[in-house]
């Protein structure tokens, strides 16, 4: 690599919870640069999320844990990458990088929340946040498709580069 690499920006915390984490997945969330419709999007979800948890009777989480608790849940540790050795292509399995696996498991939230039907995407959001933090829904399918193909790939693990 030629030039040095950039700097790493610093992310502001949400003005909500104060986690520059949530301004991470609004970021993420967020379409045709309109932040501030991203974070009312986020912060009507994760309302959502505390009505429902007060009909289950769940009281002692609040939404934001529940949120990275959810996030935790469908965050891969490994994934599979494609090596060329002498003609042929291997699937070899990686670990995840740390920044990557965030990116990763927001990156995931938001895609299969925005494939749900449902009215409002807020709402999209919040059910598929519950259904990640039941360990379930496609986010978290996602994650178990990704560990099984590096574990049906095991062998390959010695082409790490």
């Amino acid at each position: 690599m030629r030039k040095a690499k950039p700097k790493k920006r610093t992310i502001l915390p949400d003005p909500r919870y104060n986690d520059p984490l949530v301004t991470r997945f609004v970021n993420n969330l967020m379409l045709q640069g309109k932040k501030n419709l991203s974070f009312k999007i986020f912060y009507e979800a994760m309302d959502i999320i505390e009505g429902r948890m007060k009909n289950e009777k769940n009281e002692e989480m609040t939404p934001l844990d529940i949120w990275k608790k959810a996030l935790e849940n469908i965050t891969p540790q490994v994934e599979v990458k494609s090596r060329r050795v002498g003609g042929a292509t291997f699937q070899v399995p990686m670990e995840v990088r740390p920044d990557r696996k965030v990116s990763l498991s927001m990156k995931n939230l938001i895609l299969f929340a925005r494939k749900r039907s449902g009215k409002s995407m807020s709402e999209k959001l919040a059910a598929e946040i519950m259904a990640a933090f039941k360990e379930e829904g496609g986010a978290f399918k996602k994650k178990e498709d990704m560990h099984r193909m590096a574990e049906a790939n095991k062998a390959f693990a010695h082409f790490r580069f």
